[in-house]
């Protein structure tokens, strides 16, 4: 899959998000290690610490059907005027770092296109070596 295949449907799922509060629209396309690539929006919600992040609902997605490893995650945050402002929030990072995400790709409205190996986002993250 490649990148621009992917970042177009992470901006499709950020149209289906749920973002009545920010007006901040965001999808995520997570790929499993077998190729498989499952989608997500942000949901929001009036108590806001109960939100849901897009990549968090693409990576739940993911493990629900029986992924375990997570090679890559795209990110789209379509209402955001610059990539600065589209990165993943920490708990977000925390979730990919659990999945062993290696890669990380980000768009914003803008249409810039930016790929980071995810050391580079998360670095020293805590994760329980099995």
């Amino acid at each position: 899959m490649s990148t621009s295949e992917l970042v177009d449907g992470a901006r499709k799922a950020a149209e289906r998000a749920y973002a009545p509060y920010s007006g901040f629209r965001v999808g995520s396309v997570g790929v499993a290690d077998d190729g498989s690539q499952y989608t997500g929006s942000n949901v929001e919600n009036g108590a806001y610490g109960s939100a849901i992040c897009a990549e968090g609902t693409a990576i739940s997605q993911a493990v629900s059907s029986g992924a375990r490893k997570i090679s890559t995650v795209a990110v789209a945050c379509i209402d955001a005027d610059s990539v600065d402002n589209a990165y993943p929030c920490g708990n977000c990072r925390q979730l990919m770092n659990e999945f062993g995400v290696e890669k990380v790709i980000v768009t914003a409205g803008s249409g810039e296109v930016r790929e980071h190996t995810f050391e580079e986002l998360f670095p020293h993250g805590f994760k329980l070596e099995t």
